[in-house]
């Protein structure tokens, strides 16, 4: 079998040299081979069948080429826009946030807990102002286009009862001695590293981009390289502090009379109450992240096995030394990625003589994932990144989106006079598209998660260069917790019996694939339906037992929605606790497309959530 490192053009050349000889060999006249070989005919039939076969795999997919529009040139050239207007603005913003949270922190915790529940009380007040006969459904004052996620927040386009949250935006509490961190859903990942990681603290799961808020990885969705150990962000949460639809306050954990409440909440987007604080759990760390840069080859099977390899045990060998404090893999092209495995190191180890200290939140420092790259020419190799930059290391080139939006930003004069300027805000630049773009990048681009588990990871690398061919690819490994009862997420049934890789009695390893680019066919010029794509991929997760983080644009209907996702205990909760006509269902709120007055109604009068929903069950 030919290895696909060989590349696509030279598989194809080899496969073509390889029927040449055999068609020669069967059907010249000439060449006596011919009658040893003719001679067997099922043999001859054989190889006649197989060249034919390799005629197929000769010709790759052709796509027609795509006509460019007025659309394509501004978003070639919206750079100029980013520059002189975008960049500017968000700096302004990221400054003026940064002040905000200063000024929080001079506050004592008594304080903030007491403007929080004067605040409260302000929501709770606002609930009981609504008329549902008259009013819309309850949603959050914020803008559609402030949220970080590619959704068009199209519920918010008609009418609805808003609900002011932006005060939310203070950590109440670091409480050393419980190691949990009280904090209000507004406040936002680089403002949670920089009040911790001094004191030697840090939340289990730090989502690597700056402006990602508390709430949004709660209602949403959130990972990190620590995943494999903690699972999901709302894995780590203790508490919740909930304004349900009647205005009660409620405190849900996992051992109270709140406990379904408790484990509704995650991927809900809101649609159960309204988040007012988080409880999250902490661990200690240490100064420095001692981080090894492996470079493995091959085909995308190869790959992947040697990313499952770089940090999975055997089943249930959870507690195996060798396993990392993170993981990542960045996949760059279908031959060649680079798998990186972190270790908490202290100061002292960090400089000793002869170790690497690589400082990577500098504006003038080469971009993260570029810099990984390196580790292809050079081999293997370590250094020591200080923690809370080697959390936000994916911040500046927002992954390598960032290439897109300014394509000249990674190169070295450009960070040097204006590095300090990135990134632009994602809310920002969602603001300067109008709907024309906005619907150019849905089909000629993709911001996609895969949740797969994780010894399928070379099914779905194999089916991303198939069917889109983006590259680089982001791998996160994450456990998906066996619970008490079966939440809109949950492991494959029976896994704990496979022993597979990764998987323990409590948790199956799943994989974030991470797919955020331009397609190759884009790239050639070549037609490509985005949308078309996504719903292949949504498929594809429903057969497979994957997910889709709904941050992204999403093409599932009401059915697969329900399909992909368990509506059993989402169900009961709307209705136990009154959600249902006041607050919008997460289908509701997910899916694409500007909802119609008729929708409108029918969610507002809705007494069900879906038809499509399942009564819960234990899980065993």
């Amino acid at each position: 079998m030919l290895n696909e490192s060989f590349g696509r053009s030279s598989y194809f050349t080899c496969c073509s040299a390889v029927k040449s000889s055999l068609s020669f060999l069967l059907f010249s006249p000439q060449d006596p081979t011919r009658l040893i070989i003719g001679s067997f005919l099922p043999f001859r039939f054989i190889l006649s069948v197989w060249i034919v076969k390799m005629a197929d795999l000769e010709a790759p997919l052709v796509r027609p080429k795509r006509k460019k529009v007025w659309v394509d040139y501004f978003v070639q050239f919206r750079w100029i826009i980013v520059i002189f207007v975008v960049l500017p603005i968000s700096f302004t913003l990221y400054f003026l946030t940064y002040l905000g949270d200063v000024r929080s922190g001079w506050k004592s915790y008594k304080q903030r807990q007491k403007e929080h529940d004067e605040n409260v009380k302000k929501v709770v007040k606002r609930l009981k102002e609504r008329n549902p006969s008259k009013d819309g459904l309850v949603c959050t004052a914020r803008k559609p286009w402030i949220a970080v996620g590619m959704r068009n927040v199209d519920y918010k386009r008609v009418r609805h009862f808003e609900v002011d949250l932006s005060a939310f935006r203070n950590i109440l509490e670091i409480d050393q001695e419980r190691m949990v961190a009280k904090c209000e859903p507004l406040v936002n990942m680089g403002q949670i590293t920089r009040a911790t990681v001094p004191l030697n603290l840090a939340l289990a799961v730090v989502a690597e981009l700056d402006d990602l808020t508390v709430g949004g990885l709660i209602n949403g969705y959130g990972i990190e390289g620590s995943s494999h150990l903690y699972g999901l962000f709302s894995d780590t949460v203790v508490a919740y502090e909930i304004v349900l639809a009647g205005g009660q306050v409620v405190r849900a954990t996992k051992d109270n009379e709140y406990s379904d409440l408790f484990y509704a909440i995650p991927w809900s987007q809101g649609t159960l109450g309204l988040l007012m604080s988080a409880e999250i759990k902490l661990i200690p760390v240490k100064e420095y992240m001692k981080l090894t840069y492996k470079p493995v080859r091959g085909n995308v099977r190869d790959l992947a096995k040697g990313y499952i390899d770089s940090f999975a045990p055997g089943f249930g060998d959870e507690d195996n030394e060798m396993v990392p404090d993170f993981v990542e893999t960045m996949i760059y092209n279908p031959h060649e990625g680079v798998c990186m495995t972190g270790k908490y190191a202290s100061k002292e180890e960090a400089k000793k003589k002869g170790n690497k200290i690589n400082s990577v939140g500098w504006w003038f420092k080469p971009w993260f994932y570029q810099h990984a790259q390196t580790a292809l020419k050079k081999g293997e190799f370590v250094e020591y990144i200080p923690t809370r930059e080697y959390y936000h290391r994916h911040t500046r080139c927002l992954y390598w989106e960032g290439k897109l939006i300014l394509p000249f930003a990674d190169q070295w004069w450009f960070r040097f006079l204006l590095g300090w300027l990135m990134p632009p805000k994602v809310s920002l630049l969602k603001a300067t598209q109008g709907e024309a773009i906005r619907n150019y990048y849905h089909e000629n681009h993709v911001i996609q998660d895969m949740l797969v588990p994780l010894y399928k990871v070379p099914d779905a690398l194999e089916w991303v260069d198939r069917e889109m061919e983006v590259y680089p690819l982001w791998l996160c490994p994450h456990r998906m917790y066996k619970l008490p009862c079966k939440t809109m997420i949950y492991p494959e049934p029976g896994f704990e019996h496979e022993r597979r890789q990764g998987d323990t009695p409590y948790a199956q390893m799943y994989t974030d694939v991470g797919v955020y680019y331009t397609p190759g066919p884009v790239f050639r010029g070549e037609v490509f339906d985005g949308c078309d794509a996504v719903r292949r991929l949504e498929s594809w997760l429903i057969e497979n037992h994957g997910f889709q983080p709904q941050y992204a644009v999403s093409e599932l209907d009401e059915k697969k929605f329900w399909r992909m996702f368990d509506a059993g205990l989402y169900e009961q909760c709307r209705n136990k606790y009154g959600a249902v006509g006041t607050f919008m269902s997460v289908y509701y709120k997910c899916k694409k497309g500007r909802k119609t007055e008729k929708e409108v109604q029918e969610a507002e009068k809705a007494q069900l959530e879906t038809p499509y929903a399942e009564v819960d069950q234990p899980m065993d």
